[in-house]
C-alpha cells in the first residue's frame, strides 16, 4: 500500500506533463544511458527495454478487451484448431483465461475441458466463454485430475513455467492416456539480445516464472527423453510450435 502511494505520487505530476514533454525527458534520459562505457550502456538499456516491454504487454491486454492482441496478430490457435478433429476429447493444461481452450470447442466442435492453477483466471474463463462441450476446472495438472482419457492435450505455454518437466510430462500422460500433444514453446534463441542478456549477467527469459527457454536442438532433446516422437514443428514468432505423440 505505501509502495503504491509513493509510485502514484510520483506518477500524478508525470500524468500531468504534455505527452511531448514527457517523451523528451525519457528520450534524454535514455541518450544519457547510451552514453556510458558500452558495458554499463548495455546493462542499462536493456534493463529499460524489459520494464517497457512488461508495460506494453499490459496495454496489449487492455487494448484487446482482457484478450493480448497477440492471441490475434499471431493467430496462434489456428495451429491448435486445425489439428484437432470433431468431437474429440481435449485438456487444455495451463489454460489462463480460456482464450485457446474456446477458440478449440467453437471451431473445431471438440470437447475441451481448460485447467488452470489461477483460480481468478478460471473465473474469467468461465464468465467469458461459453461454447458447448467447454468446461474450466480450478486445481493443478496433472495432481487434480481425475484417471480419464483425452485423445489430445494442449500445452500452450505451459512448459517453460515448469522446472521437473520430464516427471511432469509423465504423470500427465500416464492420468490422461493422451494420443497426442500440441506444444507451443518460447525460443531461446528468437533475436540476439537475449543471448546477450545472458552474457552480461542479467535475467534474459522472456517471463521472470520461466525455468527454460528452448534451441530446436534443446527442445528435441527434451521430447526424446520424455519419450515422444516429433510428428510436426515449426518455428513462428520466436517460438515452437510443435505436435507430438507417445512413442510406442
Amino acid at each position: 500500500m505505501i509502495k503504491r502511494l509513493a509510485r502514484d505520487l510520483v506518477e500524478w505530476p508525470w500524468r500531468l506533463m504534455p505527452r511531448a514533454v514527457r517523451s523528451s525527458l525519457l528520450k534524454a534520459g535514455i541518450f544519457a544511458a547510451a552514453r556510458q562505457q558500452a558495458r554499463p550502456a548495455l546493462i542499462e538499456l536493456l534493463d529499460l527495454e524489459r520494464v517497457i516491454s512488461g508495460q506494453i504487454d499490459l496495454a496489449a491486454l487492455e487494448y484487446g478487451a482482457g484478450v493480448h492482441v497477440k492471441h490475434r496478430l499471431m493467430r496462434y490457435h489456428d495451429f491448435f484448431v486445425d489439428r484437432i478433429k470433431p468431437g474429440e476429447r481435449v485438456l487444455d493444461v495451463g489454460c489462463g483465461y480460456g482464450a485457446v481452450a474456446s477458440s478449440i470447442a467453437e471451431r473445431s466442435r471438440a470437447r475441451v475441458t481448460g485447467i488452470d492453477l489461477n483460480a481468478a483466471s478460471v473465473d474469467q474463463a468461465r464468465r467469458s466463454h461459453q461454447a458447448p462441450g467447454l468446461e474450466f476446472v480450478h486445481g493443478e495438472a496433472p495432481g487434480d485430475l481425475k484417471a480419464e482419457h483425452f485423445d489430445v492435450i494442449v500445452l500452450s505455454n505451459v512448459l517453460e513455467h515448469i522446472n521437473e518437466r520430464g516427471p511432469f510430462l509423465a504423470a500427465l500422460r500416464a492420468k490422461a492416456t493422451p494420443s497426442r500433444l500440441l506444444i507451443r514453446v518460447p525460443m531461446f534463441d528468437r533475436e540476439w539480445r537475449v543471448p546477450l542478456r545472458k552474457e552480461l549477467g542479467l535475467y534474459y527469459f522472456s517471463d521472470p516464472t520461466h525455468y527454460v527457454e528452448y534451441t530446436r536442438e534443446t527442445f528435441e532433446a527434451e521430447m526424446a527423453e520424455a519419450g515422444l516422437a516429433i510428428e510436426h514443428l515449426q518455428v513462428n514468432w520466436g517460438e515452437i510450435w510443435a505436435e507430438v505423440r507417445p512413442r510406442a
